[in-house]
């Protein structure tokens, strides 16, 4: 398995002599072309046989090789390229020897680390799905008249950076700023880092604070955090990683009264990376479900909590004094930039359980007459969603759509809709039986900070609005005492364009309207497209690049092998990529990442 015979495009004593650990020179060079020569699939493919090669010389060769190049070809900072790839490399690398460089694996390996050999296509897998109960307890049907609906709050991707330090560089060399760097000290200062923070950075806890305060005065009846609390310095996080998850939830828990219930993000060491059950190694990421086990007990009780230390992460729980469930699910293990999901040949339809756990707290939920809100970090329609585990999730979705009545998510940080169609290739208000809501971020890099805010009616549980609620950071009080008010409301602003019923909720079949109301109405649409980063961040789309297709196409996808994110044929992830800017998502959620310094390489003597 070590070598294949297209091996023979570099000798074997051209690839030892590259990964002597003596990469300097013409040895830059030669490794530079190995990675310039990828420029689709096959290409892909052929340069995983020298890597492996590499791999199998050592952690540290691999490492150190990368970290050289980087260096050498002056990629980013010497700290950066030696935190992230000494942080990733062994990883990469223990892929890379337990794989055959012409399996599926290694397709998907070339996708996650270039950006080539990405599929639409889901293996085959039937989830198995008991059949509905006939002594299952039948919820309450749809109410004659509705009843005032209580408010639930949804924050997302809060990306705190507890080094924020004010009059630090906001406009530096690095993927995060406005902090004191050594390598800095005593340069001047262009563009300093204001006290409640800059849209090139992430937030610092007086902004996290603010918002905080802000959730807290609207009386929810519980909150909802899909994940992200960690700021976007990957290539140093160590232990402060468990003390941001430590301090972070003392002070949700300090300053916000209601319960509140989370989801696992993609906080880890390294970013993103959580080892399967199978996974033979040393670097397992149980610290993290220790942490959140012990730090959500307070919310989601004894049960719940042991859940998450048990199942990677993930638990039910029910809300006190309601009908609902909440099943926090982590998505992590489905997750592209998980490195770890590269590590065998053999297929593994449900990682860590995960599926199984779903469905056995969705049946006991059914049989209660109980209904479920769905909560995670990474929406299921997204291009960095594998379409294998999308797809299985999607079959315990129409499995149980009757009781699901939400679902929630972050990751983008944008306020985006994803549908799900019991047929995607008829994609109607009929058919469609679930919406994912996704939540724009408080980290001022993806525009003006925002959470949002429903009113949910206390019969069926069903969404009947949602507020987006914004602190704008061009307001001149902003930097002094943030104001948090409302940025658009959905019903007011949405209902009129499909006409909505005064009594009806956000059901599936709303949203699915409204992306027709999008398709005929390009003012409608454009008002969507501003309100993804409330106003802050707005980047063009029209018909000039296929963007407003694209994104059409992407609303109607929760399932990731309809989306239409993915062009084969393009070089690298800068230019594979949708046009909604897929790499941008990707990097606004966790920071520079090893696809984009691997795609540096490539493109460094272009």
């Amino acid at each position: 398995m070590l070598f294949n015979r297209r091996y023979s495009l570099w000798s074997l004593t051209t690839i030892l002599s590259i990964f002597s650990g003596r990469v300097v020179g013409q040895n830059v060079s030669q490794i530079l072309s190995i990675f310039e020569s990828i420029v689709d699939c096959a290409t892909c493919l052929v340069a995983l046989i020298p890597l492996q090669a590499l791999a199998h010389l050592g952690n540290d060769p691999f490492s150190d090789t990368f970290i050289t190049v980087c260096d050498v070809a002056q990629l980013e900072d010497p700290d950066v390229c030696s935190g992230l790839m000494s942080r990733l490399g062994p990883i990469i690398a223990h892929d890379l020897r337990s794989i055959d460089v012409s399996g599926q694996t290694a397709n998907r390996l070339c996708d996650a680390l270039f950006g080539f050999c990405a599929s639409k296509t889901p293996n085959p897998f039937t989830v198995p799905l008991p059949s509905p109960s006939a002594t299952a307890v039948t919820p309450p049907s749809m109410p004659t008249v509705r009843k005032t609906p209580f408010q639930v709050v949804h924050i997302s991707d809060v990306h705190i950076d507890r080094e924020y330090t004010v009059g630090s560089e906001a406009d530096c060399t690095k993927n995060i700023c406005c902090r004191d760097f050594a390598d800095e000290a005593g340069e001047p200062v262009t563009d300093p880092a204001l006290p409640f923070g800059n849209s090139k950075c992430d937030s610092p806890v007086s902004l996290a604070d603010s918002m905080l305060e802000a959730v807290n005065s609207f009386d929810a009846q519980f909150v909802i955090f899909t994940g992200d609390v960690v700021e976007g310095n990957v290539y140093t996080r160590s232990s402060e990683v468990t003390s941001d998850l430590i301090d972070f939830n003392a002070e949700m828990l300090s300053k916000i009264t209601a319960p509140i219930f989370p989801a696992i993000g993609v906080d880890s060491t390294p970013v993103n990376s959580f080892p399967r059950n199978t996974t033979d190694t040393t670097l397992d990421v149980q610290w993290v479900f220790d942490t959140q086990s012990a730090g959500w007990e307070h919310w989601i009780g004894n049960a719940a909590s042991q859940q998450v230390d048990h199942i990677s992460g993930s638990y039910a729980a029910t809300v006190p004094g309601m009908n609902l469930v909440i099943l926090s699910v982590n998505t992590q293990y489905w997750y592209r930039q998980n490195l770890w999901v590269y590590d065998s040949d053999i297929f593994q339809p449900d990682p860590n359980g995960i599926f199984s756990f779903m469905v056995e707290q969705l049946q006991a939920a059914e049989n209660a007459g109980q209904k479920v809100w769905v909560i995670g970090h990474i929406p299921l329609g997204k291009a960095d969603i594998i379409e294998d585990q999308s797809n299985y999730y999607d079959q315990i979705l129409q499995r149980y759509k009757d009781i699901i009545v939400g679902q929630f998510f972050g990751h983008s940080h944008k306020d985006q809709f994803e549908i799900a169609y019991s047929d995607y290739s008829n994609q109607t208000a009929a058919n469609a039986v679930g919406v994912g809501l996704i939540c724009p971020a408080l980290t001022p890099t993806s525009g003006n900070p925002a959470f949002k805010v429903y009113d949910v009616d206390p019969d069926t549980l069903g969404i009947m609005n949602i507020r987006v609620i914004f602190a704008n950071m061009s307001d001149p009080s902003f930097q002094t005492d943030p104001t948090w008010t409302l940025y658009y409301d959905a019903r007011e602003t949405y209902g009129p364009l499909v006409g909505l019923p005064a009594t009806s909720e956000l059901t599936p079949a709303f949203w699915h309207n409204l992306t027709e109301v999008f398709a005929a109405n390009d003012t409608a649409f454009q008002l969507f497209n501003t309100f993804l980063s409330r106003g802050g961040d707005v980047v063009p789309c029209d018909d000039t690049d296929n963007c407003k297709n694209t994104t059409i196409c992407d609303q109607r996808a929760f399932r990731s092998q309809n989306n239409c994110d993915i062009d084969e044929g393009v070089f690298g992830m800068i230019r594979k990529r949708d046009v909604r800017g897929l790499q941008r998502e990707a990097s606004d959620c966790e920071g520079i990442g090893i696809r984009e310094i691997f795609d540096e390489i490539r493109n460094s003597r272009t």
